[in-house]
């Protein structure tokens, strides 16, 4: 039986899951055992091959990575699950922690600290580098919107009026003016426009 560390690697990028599974072959105790290149493909591999440790994508097609994550563990809660990401925004980061993640890496400078972040997560410990790990702790404070929330939100980033927002959700005048006043409370921010910014800045709403 082998004792290498077994590594699965999940992007829908083929080059970045080639340089990768490069970077793992140079490590003598590691080994690349599965691909995948979708969330659902992700799912499906996990439970055919149960690697000690998954690199995971954020977005993908058909299933992100927090879903196909939340999959994973929901079925293995044992699963050491790290995430390589362009999106590095504070919520993309909490959503991934609360999902039970073992860690989180910026795709900018992943390759720096891959190999040191499998081993962490193969021994049961957490990765997340200091900047990113300096993001987590600012969200840890903040209060979370709601689904109902998030929707206008999403609707004001989109450029929506208050009267587009009561159209499209089905409400009342009032009721979009509650949830704007919660919405700008919530971000710590004063007008619509600062609150589409800090929207996309944390990574509550992607474009």
């Amino acid at each position: 039986m082998s004792d290498k560390v077994s590594v699965m690697i999940v992007d829908d990028n083929g080059l970045l899951r080639v340089g990768l599974k490069d970077i793992i072959s140079d490590e003598e105790d590691m080994i690349t055992v599965a691909e995948a290149a979708t969330g659902e493909e992700a799912v499906a591999r996990y439970s055919a091959c149960h690697p000690d440790v998954v690199t995971m994508d954020y977005r993908m097609p058909d299933l992100d990575g927090l879903e196909a994550s939340k999959r994973i563990l929901s079925q293995f809660p044992d699963a050491r699950i790290l995430f390589l990401s362009t999106y590095e925004g504070e919520e993309d980061i909490w959503n991934a922690w609360q999902a039970g993640v073992a860690g989180y890496l910026s795709k900018a400078d992943a390759y720096e600290h891959i190999i040191e972040a499998i081993r962490e997560a193969a021994e049961g410990r957490s990765y997340f580098p200091a900047a990113i790990a300096r993001k987590l702790e600012a969200r840890k404070g903040q209060a979370s919107l709601t689904p109902r929330e998030l929707e206008v939100l999403s609707l004001i980033v989109a450029g929506n009026s208050n009267k587009e927002i009561m159209a499209e959700l089905e409400l009342s005048a009032s009721t979009v003016r509650v949830h704007v006043s919660n919405v700008l409370e919530k971000l710590g921010v004063l007008d619509r426009t600062q609150a589409a910014i800090a929207a996309v800045k944390r990574g509550i709403v992607h474009l």
